[in-house]
Order: C-alpha cells, then sequence, then structure tokens
C-alpha cells in the first residue's frame, strides 16, 4: 500500500474529527483550539498535495494570526461554559438533522455515479518549474486575484471593528 494514500487517509480523519469536534464543543475556547487542530491536519494534506508553501501559510496565517484574533473575540465577549439542563429538540435541531441527512445522501450518491478513473496515479505529477514558490503565488495573487484578496482583508477588517464595537457596549 503507497504510504501517501495511507497518510492522506490518516490526515482526512483527523481533519473530519476535529472538525466535528469544532461544532459539538461544549465552550467556545474547546471549539477554538479543535480549530487548530483542523488547520494542522489541513496543512499535512497540503504537503502530501506538494504545496508546502501553501501548508506553511496556512499553518501561520489560519492556525496562528486568526485564532489569535478568534481568541481574543471568545475573550473579549467572556463566552464562558453554558450550563444546559439537557438537550432539547427544537425545530432548528431537527432541521438540521434533515439538512445533514441530505447532504450525507446526496454526497453518497456523487460518490456512487462518478466514473472510474481512466489514469492511475503514480506518485508525484509533474509540474512546471515555478509552481508553488512564493513569486509565482505572489505573481497570481496580486494579477488575477487582486481584487479577492483586497475584498477578504477588508472584510477581516470590518469583521474586527465589529468585535470590538459589541465587546466595548458590553462594557
Amino acid at each position: 500500500m503507497n504510504i501517501e494514500l495511507v497518510l492522506f487517509g490518516a490526515f482526512a480523519l483527523l481533519t473530519l474529527l476535529s472538525a466535528g469536534l469544532v461544532i459539538f464543543a461544549k465552550s467556545a475556547i474547546s471549539s477554538a483550539m479543535s480549530l487548530v487542530a483542523t488547520f494542522f491536519f489541513l496543512a499535512g494534506i497540503y504537503v502530501l498535495l506538494w504545496a508546502h508553501t501553501v501548508a506553511v501559510l496556512q499553518v501561520l496565517v489560519y492556525a496562528g494570526a486568526i485564532m489569535v484574533l478568534f481568541l481574543f473575540v471568545i475573550m473579549l465577549l467572556n463566552l464562558g461554559e453554558e450550563t444546559s439542563a439537557g438537550p432539547r429538540l427544537t425545530v432548528s435541531r431537527i432541521a438540521g438533522g434533515a439538512a445533514a441527512a441530505g447532504l450525507l445522501v446526496v454526497l453518497v450518491m456523487a460518490i456512487w455515479r462518478m466514473p472510474a478513473p481512466t489514469t492511475t496515479f503514480t506518485g508525484a505529477q509533474a509540474v512546471a518549474s515555478g509552481f508553488g514558490t512564493l513569486p509565482a503565488i505572489g505573481q497570481v495573487i496580486y494579477t488575477q486575484w487582486l481584487l479577492p484578496f483586497e475584498a477578504v482583508s477588508l472584510l477581516l477588517l470590518v469583521a474586527m471593528v465589529g468585535a470590538v464595537v459589541v465587546a466595548k457596549s458590553r462594557i
């Protein structure tokens, strides 16, 4: 068995498990720490895809900077442990379960109807000489994807200002 396939399966399973913990964690801090683990496992998948620059940026930007921002907002809003009397069956939970079941059915049908691959994967495929390097990524980001890049930076700025405004109104 190919070691890359085994590693990909392990990273994929761990990514799904930690992403599930993000959703089902009892506290916001535990959910944020599970999100950090998800980011690290995704970085491992990027390494397997020979996208080392993207993997490093995943760890630095998302697991580092964005998670510090998330934790800052969580602590600023003083989100503590919630005490609940027990799980309650509400309309939103029923609708969420139905939507998840529908998504699962769609995914199973899409995988089942996929055509058989015509070529087999034999490891690292030949890529262009500058593929994945910082100059190549910078060239693409600042030419072809400049507008979405600036839109994301503006969205992050608005989110930070909004978090400060919400936290300041509580004081």
